[in-house]
């Protein structure tokens, strides 16, 4: 049986160089496109917020291409291996690469190494480039494109460390104050003491918050309560108002330790919001390794030369890839629903097409 050669040959280069430059041109166009758009949604917001230029540009948009770079990727990976390899096949190079000896599956390689190279792109973009660039880009949003309206949080219960429970009727962005405000604390299945306050103020000074009008209750074995009160009280407890603006956005502004580190805690609180937080740790791992799964998708549908030229692979194409990233999508309801865990939601959409290109890959033409 004779060995599959990996040695790199011209054939490779050729098809690797098509494959990324095709890839990245595509990108960077529909970028433009998308920016120019932006521009013109946006415009009014700008002027009338008085952002500065320099801002706009180096604030907003440079640290808005990664996110859009890395959201199109998928799309156009599917588009890409599509186009180029319908026009190789339409040139007849197919047949005349095959009839000289190299099997489709050897073909192939050159296709997985450029598809290893956008994955690895993904994954950096998703580990290391765009935490840091959401940063820069949600506080840019947050100054000049949105409403100073105040958002009001309500009915919130944190379990803020073992044994201590904090519960918050509501909190208000405009003035960092949480309204009735109560942390309780448990030992040995007991309620030991209730420290209740009318607000609490958060303090940059101390990071710490501000009691006002506040009362103390301690629970003793003998029944005997001790009551304190006072009209202002400084404390440091482990909930920070950073707790309160914990929204998707800011999940996609944290690196890859702050993220694990958020979803520990909110395990530790029992926090319901701890379902965002690990949809999105699976969707920066689960999102690179579709450019695998639509690369032999397209070569499988494009390597045969088809009357009519290109257009049909394109359409079709194009009709599996969304359907892919609508599945994505999809799948993140199965997790708010609590039909699936997290992990094994995300990943489904990639076990079911992986499937479909298996089996596209064993039909093709070879």
């Amino acid at each position: 049986m004779k060995h599959l050669e990996l040695k790199p040959r011209i054939l490779d280069l050729y098809i690797i160089k098509k494959f990324i430059s095709t890839f990245f041109v595509a990108l960077i166009l529909i970028i433009g496109i998308v920016i120019i758009f932006d521009i013109s949604e946006k415009i009014d917001d700008f002027v009338s917020k008085e952002a500065p230029l320099k801002a706009i540009i180096f604030d907003y948009y440079f640290n808005f291409i990664p996110y859009f770079m890395n959201m199109f990727s998928a799309l156009f990976v599917f588009i890409t291996v599509i186009f180029f390899t319908s026009k190789m096949a339409g040139n007849s190079e197919i047949i005349a690469i095959l009839s000289c000896g190299v099997s489709f599956h050897r073909m192939m390689v050159p296709y997985i190494v450029s598809a290893t190279i956008i994955a690895l792109f993904s994954l950096c973009l998703n580990l290391f480039i765009i935490p840091n660039s959401n940063k820069v880009l949600v506080q840019f949003e947050n100054k000049y494109l949105k409403s100073n309206t105040a958002n009001t949080n309500r009915n919130i219960h944190y379990q803020i460390s073992p044994g201590e429970f904090v519960f918050v009727e509501s909190f208000s962005s405009w003035n960092n104050t949480a309204y009735r405000f109560t942390l309780e604390k448990i030992e040995d299945n007991k309620l030991v003491s209730k420290l209740s306050a009318e607000t609490a103020v958060w303090d940059t000074t101390f990071n710490g918050w501000r009691l006002k009008k506040y009362f103390i209750r301690d629970y003793t074995n003998s029944l005997e309560d001790k009551i304190r009160s006072g009209r202002q009280l400084d404390t440091v407890i482990n909930l920070t108002v950073n707790d309160f603006y914990m929204k998707k956005n800011t999940l996609e502004s944290l690196n890859y330790k702050e993220l694990n580190n958020l979803i520990e805690t909110q395990k530790m609180r029992g926090d319901a919001n701890i379902k965002d937080a690990l949809i999105e740790k699976h969707k920066r791992f689960a999102m690179p390794f579709s450019a695998f799964i639509l690369t032999i998708m397209g070569v499988a549908l494009s390597s045969k030369k088809r009357r009519g030229g290109m257009g049909w692979n394109i359409g079709i194409g194009i009709a599996l890839s969304f359907s892919y990233i609508l599945f994505q999508r999809f799948s993140e309801m199965f997790v708010y629903t609590g039909v699936m865990p997290p992990g094994l939601a995300l990943w489904t959409p990639n076990i079911l097409y992986a499937v479909i290109a298996g089996v596209l890959y064993k039909i093709a033409p070879k």
